[in-house]
């Protein structure tokens, strides 16, 4: 790699490396230690590329999907460790966006990997159905049936989750897990 090309890395390492680790850590299941493994195993294949890779953004993402997608396909999987019950429900006040991002880690923490990378593309990285199944390797059918099986174990895991729709609600079809609606 020559000079122009070391300092467009470097540069796109201090600029997106922030975005692309809160992906990671999504996909790791709040793993903060697992995710940047994650993303540095990227970054190199990246680095490796670098002078032939198009859109660099587009291409690590899609590294750090793999990437998650093979740890799945491990013959023994690493085991998940939860180290914490779910606290109960506390009375609102100013920490309760606080309160509702750690309820969602931890049940996401609890959703297999495959159901959690499928949340993240869908509603983190708000990919279409067809882009998710593509990335890994999929039908969309498949993509739509791990979406709402996924939704439906994190309603089970986190009922808290169920007052972003509003009070007095059902959750709707809709219900997205990363974003609060008004």
């Amino acid at each position: 790699m020559d000079a122009q090309a070391q300092e467009s890395f470097r540069e796109f390492v201090a600029g997106r490396s922030t975005a692309l680790l809160r992906t990671a850590v999504l996909l790791t299941g709040g793993d903060r230690h697992a995710a940047e493994d994650l993303l540095q195993n990227a970054l190199v294949k990246a680095a490796g590329r670098w002078q032939r890779i198009d859109e660099p953004e587009a291409y690590v993402r899609q590294v750090l999907y793999r990437q998650q997608v093979s740890r799945w396909r491990l013959k023994w999987p690493r085991r998940e460790v939860v180290v914490a019950a779910l606290p109960e429900a506390a009375a609102p006040d100013a920490s309760g966006a606080a309160d509702l991002r750690l309820v969602l880690r931890s049940a996401l923490s609890r959703l297999t990997a495959r159901q959690r990378t499928v949340l993240v593309l869908r509603y983190f990285e708000d990919l279409p159905e067809a882009d998710v199944a593509r990335l890994l390797g999929c039908s969309v059918g498949t993509v739509r049936s791990t979406t709402h099986r996924s939704l439906a174990r994190l309603r089970t895991l986190a009922p808290e989750l169920a007052a972003l729709d509003g009070p007095g609600r059902q959750p709707s079809r809709d219900f997205s897990p990363v974003e609060v609606r008004p």
